[in-house]
């Protein structure tokens, strides 16, 4: 059985990825963004949204997981938060939003890739951030928010994903979908 650690950051969500995970069969736990890289025994990861402010150079809460952005070697998923400080750890500019987005918004998948098989170019999505990611060197767009907010973005050679979107939740369509697809990615 593929096994999916959530890291922490904080986030209201954590247990909505985590039981969403559980939900769909994946073995799956919680830990806290300070476990030791060497204990992270599993086929990935996804970092949780938090209340962590990455745009205002928070880097308080992040314990570890730069250590596993560099040397985890195995797919990562960043939500919220997770994919503003997967793109800032990799030199990209995460900054307050011009259209900050709450509740429904309108997702455009530019580009399918594993993370969006089989989900619809344009579906609706739930939000809820004050930041975004506005430059993402070493990354691919996949998918944007009808407003021009980027929203899912891809790294060029490592297995690492980022939403700022929550697939995690019910109010998201396809969220289940995209969650399985991580899970397939991790099976690779």
């Amino acid at each position: 059985m593929t096994k999916v650690l959530v890291v922490n950051f904080g986030s209201q969500w954590t247990h909505r990825i985590w039981r969403r995970l559980r939900d769909i069969g994946c073995e799956t736990s919680i830990i806290d963004v300070n476990t030791p890289l060497e204990q992270l025994d599993c086929d990935g990861i996804i970092l949780s949204g938090g209340a962590v402010r990455i745009a205002l150079g928070d880097s308080s809460q992040v314990g570890h997981a730069n250590e596993y952005l560099d040397s985890f070697g195995k797919p990562i998923l960043g939500i919220c938060a997770g994919q503003q400080f997967i793109a800032m750890h990799f030199g990209g500019k995460c900054e307050p939003s011009a259209n900050p987005e709450y509740g429904e918004v309108e997702i455009i998948v530019e580009k399918e890739d594993g993370l969006f098989k089989g989900v619809p170019k344009k579906f609706t999505a739930w939000a809820s951030h004050n930041d975004e990611v506005t430059e993402y060197p070493g990354f691919e767009l996949l998918a944007r928010s009808s407003k021009g907010v980027n929203h899912a973005i891809m790294h060029k050679k490592k297995p690492i994903y980022g939403t700022l979107f929550h697939p995690e939740v019910e109010h998201t369509q396809y969220g289940e979908e995209i969650i399985k697809n991580f899970v397939e990615l991790c099976k690779e």
